[in-house]
């Protein structure tokens, strides 16, 4: 099962960048609004995600539980909006690869801390000595992909 879990991690990454060329076509396409184009992405996913639940045989009544929920139990939305939009805006600007690198090394961050802090409930992992190696060969990694035209050796 890790296998699996871990290659559906891969396949996430893959298409991340296939995700923001996308919408950035669509964006050229619908008049050049950013806003627009990641409102039509998150309104085609949020069909796609009705389909699926609806094809597994998810529980709908729970969905009732909503109107308990605390505000910032759903700011998932918001966050998911925010990266749509963001790489949207950001992809033809920056670059897919400066942007996807400083988003790499931002989740690279957030998720030590999570690791090490059990932030919102999740568990608590060790974040030891390699871990942070690897986390500063992800910084090295960003200033490579962001400033490496620059070195000269």
């Amino acid at each position: 099962m890790h296998v699996f879990l871990y290659a559906l991690a891969l396949t996430i990454g893959l298409v991340v960048p296939l995700q923001a060329a996308i919408n950035n076509q669509l964006k050229a396409l619908i008049g050049g609004s950013t806003v627009l184009a990641a409102l039509v992405s998150f309104l085609v996913g949020s069909v796609v995600l009705a389909v699926a639940a609806l094809a597994t045989g998810q529980k709908w009544a729970g969905l009732a539980n909503v109107a308990r929920a605390e505000w910032w139990m759903l700011s998932g939305g918001v966050l998911g909006a925010l990266f749509v939009f963001g790489s949207t805006l950001l992809a033809p600007r920056i670059g897919v690869a400066a942007m996807l690198s400083l988003i790499i090394a931002g989740q690279m961050f957030a998720s030590l801390l999570f690791d090490r802090f059990g932030l919102l409930g999740m568990p608590l992992r060790d974040v030891g000595t390699w871990r942070l190696v690897g986390a500063g060969l992800v910084v090295a990694g960003v200033a490579l992909v962001n400033f490496g035209d620059r070195i000269r050796l």
